[in-house]
This record gives structure tokens, sequence and C-alpha cells, in this order.
């Protein structure tokens, strides 16, 4: 390996652990979705590999054809800019609705009271304490959040883009040799990935670990609120 190639590995390697540790977008989503959807350690590491393979795959596939026909810098920059734009604002949507999602089942779940006549040789009435939230159409109302909600944050993956990985790794390879690119786009993807992982994880644990069953009821708001708030920092503060 040559001095050039190594600091091209040491660097995709470097940016690669950089790049996702400094965005909560990477990992928060996932953690604050494990949590409020009690997410088994298995699923939280699947999704989030799926999701780490498909914001990768974007920006590789479009910098080797980028590398390949000989497409200009800028231009690319350009594509992965508003790619990262129709991202940030896929986020920011995807945590409203499931914020709004989440206060509506909180306002569900919100135990009330009932007035109840009984006709019989002594007429009288009783109240009782209840939730809705066992009722037929919210427990589909449950299962499709349950079942859409990877799928929504595996789409806003792959429309991020890996900003570091065109522009400072993937044409300095490209000048070296052409099988440079495989190899310094391999350590940026899977320390990326591996990094993606160990936040989720480690994060996920941290929550469980601490005593939240009393605004547990919250969590779909929390986890909503979170997102939207990710979204928000990546738009504005550009993050």
């Amino acid at each position: 390996m040559t001095p050039e190639l190594r600091a091209l590995v040491l660097t995709a390697a470097y940016l690669g652990f950089l790049h996702t540790l400094t965005g909560p977008d990477h990992y928060l989503p996932f953690i604050m979705m494990s949590w409020a959807r009690k997410w088994s350690t298995a699923r939280t590491a699947v999704i989030t590999l799926l999701c780490a393979l498909g914001h990768i795959a974007g920006s590789i596939v479009l910098g080797f054809l980028g590398v390949l026909l000989g497409w200009a810098l800028q231009g690319l920059e350009g594509v992965e800019a508003v790619r990262g734009n129709w991202a940030a604002w896929l986020l920011t949507a995807f945590g409203l609705a499931y914020l709004l999602w989440g206060i509506r089942l909180v306002y569900r779940r919100r135990p009330h009271q009932h007035s109840h006549s009984h006709l019989s040789d002594a007429d009288h009435s009783h109240r009782h304490l209840h939730t809705h939230l066992g009722e037929h159409t919210h427990v589909h109302d449950a299962e499709s959040a349950k079942t859409v909600t990877p799928w929504v944050l595996f789409v806003i993956f792959v429309f991020g883009p890996c900003e570091p990985l065109i522009p400072l790794l993937m044409y300095p390879a490209a000048e070296l040799d052409r099988l440079h690119v495989l190899l310094v786009a391999a350590v940026f993807g899977m320390v990326t990935t591996a990094t993606m992982l160990g936040a989720v994880l480690l994060g996920r644990a941290g929550v469980n670990f601490l005593p939240l069953k009393k605004i547990q009821r919250y969590s779909h708001a929390l986890a909503g609120a979170s997102i939207l708030l990710c979204g928000l920092a990546i738009l504005f503060l550009e993050l």
C-alpha cells in the first residue's frame, strides 16, 4: 500500500467516524424509536444496519458514476446538496407527523370517566375510568405505524448523502487507481455503519437503563419531537 493510499484509507476511517458521530440524525431517531416502539435489540440493529447501508449506497453509486463518467465535482456536490435538503425536509416532516400522532395517542390513553345508568327495581348509575386505547381502530393505527415506521426511516436515509465521501475521498482515490476508489469507499462505509450501530445500541441501552416509566405514555410524542428537532437542526443549523 502506497503512502498516498494509506493516507486516504486512514482519512476515510476518520471521516466516517466523525461524520456519523457529529450528526445526531444518524443515531437519535433509532434510539428514540426503539424506546417508543419497544423494539428488541436485534430489530433495532437490523433496522439501523439497513438504513446505514441505504445511506451509504446512494453516495457510493453517485460517486462511482462521477468517477467513471468524468462528471465535474461541482455538479456532484450540487446533487448531494439537493439530496441532503430533501432528506432533511423528509426527516422534519416525519418527525412532525409522528409527534402529532404521539400527542393524539397520549390523549387517547388519557383515563376518563363515563356514567352508565341501569334499569332495575332500584335505578342507579355508576362511573368508571377507562381509555379508548383498546378499541379496534386504535389497534389498527398502532399496527400500521409499527409496519410503516422502519420503511420511512429507510427512505429518508437513502436520500441522505454522505457529504465527505465524494469530494474528500473518491476523487482523490480515482487519481491513484480505480480499484482504490472501491477500497476507500468500503472503509468509509464500514466505519460509518459500525459507528451508527455502536451509537444506537449504546444509546438504546442507556435509555432503557433510565427510570422512564413515568413518561412512557409520552414516548411516541417525545420520539417525534426528537426527530423533528434533528430535521430542523440539519435545515437551519447545517449539522
